[in-house]
């Protein structure tokens, strides 16, 4: 009986140990704030620049303008334009000059549209991502 006590006791006090670390495990937010976006283009008439492989387009919506890329022939990203080094700076915004790379003038953070990650500068944070689903010659944009 004795022998079973002492396990309860290690079992309990492991229990308690771990649940204390695990609370403490703090989830980190992306910095770019989210808004609600829910919209859908026409890449074949309105949006003629998304028509060839690597082309890409600045549209309204998000948090600082959303960039669409289009990545294959049926497959599109979409980021939101706010830096995630410094969101709230309205002149921190990114710009495509060279294709797959969108760059912060504000910071210097270079990012890949691939995916949204971080290639150089101080940024840690991957560009916000948006859900693209392309149904031709309809892209649907949300989140």
């Amino acid at each position: 009986m004795v022998l079973f006590s002492k396990a309860l006791r290690r079992v309990s006090f492991l229990w308690v140990f771990v649940l204390l670390f695990a609370g403490c495990v703090k989830e980190e937010r992306h910095p770019v704030p989210i808004i609600p976006v829910d919209f859908r283009i026409n890449t074949e008439f309105q949006y003629i620049e998304l028509n060839s492989i690597g082309g890409h387009v600045n549209v309204f919506g998000g948090y600082g303008g959303i960039v669409i890329y289009r990545l294959s022939f049926d497959e599109f990203t979409a980021f939101d334009r706010a830096c995630p080094f410094d969101p709230f700076n309205e002149d921190a915004r990114i710009v495509v000059e060279d294709p797959p790379l969108a760059t912060c003038h504000v910071c210097g953070s270079t990012f890949l549209l691939l995916d949204g990650s971080p290639v150089s500068g101080p940024s840690r944070h991957p560009l916000l991502q948006y859900q693209t689903f392309y149904d031709e010659p309809y892209l649907y944009v949300s989140n």
